[in-house]
């Protein structure tokens, strides 16, 4: 019975994420979406592991707790994977093109450097850069967060991915 309390949780989840997202947006919260899903699954886990101890005369929390993370797990990866996806976003913008297809050179002219300007955004409004005469510098912040990136890379082994090639 922990574990239907523990995909009860999931299904919780699953749903209040969403709800959060959609009135972040709708009431212009400053919160960033993965903090919004932290706070759905502090919520769900909390609501669901009491749930458990009320309901259930041998309530199990690992049991629970392993359903419930497995599924939240799964659910952050494919938001993580749809998120700010620059392919996914290229893709979009092609099929929603009545042809369905969509030049390489307005697709590098217009798009690519309208994502590019989203993610510098992000970078100065989170304080990791700003921006110095025509070019852009790393804060003391986004030294540190540089750093601790590397580190990760380094400890999953994940190299240059080769994805771009900015070489100056």
């Amino acid at each position: 019975m922990s574990f239907v309390v523990g995909l009860f949780a999931a299904v919780m989840f699953a749903l209040l994420a969403p709800a959060l997202q959609l009135m972040a947006r709708a009431r212009g919260w400053t919160l960033g979406a993965v903090m919004l899903l932290a706070i759905a699954a502090i919520v769900t886990h909390g609501l669901g592991v009491m749930l458990g101890i009320f309901v259930v005369p041998q309530f199990q929390y690992w049991d629970a707790a392993s359903i419930f993370g497995f599924c939240v797990m799964g659910y952050v990866f494919a938001f993580g994977a749809v998120y700010k996806s620059v392919s996914l976003d290229i893709l979009l913008s092609v099929i929603d093109r009545p042809e369905r297809r969509a030049p390489l050179s307005d697709i590098v002219e217009r798009q690519v450097p309208a994502l590019f300007q989203g993610r510098i955004g992000n970078l100065v409004d989170g304080g990791l850069v700003e921006p110095v005469d025509s070019h852009f510098a790393a804060t003391a912040a986004g030294r540190t967060m540089a750093g601790r990136v590397g580190q990760l890379r380094r400890a999953f082994g994940i190299g240059d991915t080769s994805l771009y090639d900015f070489s100056d």
